[in-house]
């Protein structure tokens, strides 16, 4: 049996001061890994700096995160995959924890769990309340019990690869990874890492509430497409309320012989009991179509994994 192949991912923005001793690093730790690095326009020396420290650089021209990795899962093709931020918050040495569960087949994702042991800097202000208001949102939904979907430190396998799509752009990302497994009931295994600050003159690209909204809007439109029945038999469940409530108002007027009975409330009654039904009936069609789309999905993916599409480039016109 041929020994298992193993890509090192580093998306890169502007992370000069670091890249090339992650690089480094990850080469120390994983001497049989190959190391890329998808630089998405840095304006300083960060391309360069990888590609000198031996790591195979790609350019990905659309600015985000979401389209960097979507580049790095079409583009490079390997047994087993290692992802890590350029920015030297994550312990190269913990990588073999994470790929352990993986070569023994325990999980189909591993995810550094930062929250662990943490120096008081690493986070900003609100990052770890944000993280874990997310989070219990997560389990909630979907009876998960993880404790950290923020992590940028991941492992995965190549049918992960390939059956993971992408379409977020920024800094959710990692929400929706996890997000979308945890739909298609993937395994996801945490690993308890040590998480330390930037060093001195490395600038975050995150906004504590501009990126924190966006993963709130990004679990409600995932709670909305993936759990229609949940969702909309909410909705449908507080309509029937409304009518109810507002049709015994009629009724009561009803029996005390009013004579004002109320118009506006024989209408909200009609139109909360049409609103249910048609919730109910919203989320039963969406649930279905969802079942059938992960049939699909399956059913591609394990063609994809039998015809090996998805093989790495041999187009040189974007690595340098």
């Amino acid at each position: 049996m041929k020994t298992p192949s193993v890509a090192v991912l580093i998306p890169c923005y502007n992370e000069a001061l670091t890249i090339g001793k992650v690089v480094k690093d990850f080469q120390k730790e994983l001497p049989e890994a190959t190391i890329y690095v998808f630089d998405n326009n840095s304006t300083d020396d960060s391309a360069t700096l990888a590609a000198k420290a031996g790591a195979t650089v790609f350019h990905e021209k659309k600015q985000g995160k979401g389209f960097v990795v979507a580049t790095m899962l079409n583009t490079i093709a390997a047994d087993y995959y290692v992802m890590v931020d350029g920015d030297d918050t994550y312990p190269a040495d913990n990588a073999r924890k994470l790929l352990e569960p993986l070569f023994l087949n325990r999980a189909d994702m591993t995810v550094g769990q930062r929250l662990s042991t943490y120096t008081m800097t690493a986070f900003r202000p609100l990052h770890v309340f944000g993280n874990r208001l997310v989070v219990n949102l997560i389990n909630l939904i979907f009876g998960s019990k993880l404790s950290d979907v923020m992590s940028g430190y991941r492992a995965f396998t190549r049918e992960v690869a390939l059956a993971l799509p992408v379409v977020a752009t920024g800094f959710d990302l990692e929400t929706e990874m996890t997000l979308q497994l945890l739909y298609r009931h993937c395994i996801i295994q945490e690993v308890p890492i040590p998480y330390k600050e930037r060093p001195e003159g490395s600038s975050s690209k995150l906004s504590t509430f501009r990126d924190g909204i966006r993963v709130l809007v990004k679990i409600l439109g995932i709670f909305k497409a993936y759990k229609p029945l949940t969702f909309f038999g909410t909705l449908a469940i507080l309509a029937l309320f409304a009518g109810v409530f507002a049709h015994s108002h009629v009724v009561l007027g009803v029996l005390s012989g009013s004579q004002n009975i109320g118009l506006f409330n024989m209408i909200t009654s009609a139109a909360s009991i049409l609103a249910c039904l048609i919730l109910i009936s919203a989320g039963t069609i969406i649930h279905t179509l969802n079942f059938r789309i992960l049939e699909m999905t399956s059913v591609l993916t394990k063609t994809c994994q039998q015809t090996k599409i998805g093989q790495p480039l041999t187009g040189e016109k974007d690595r340098s």
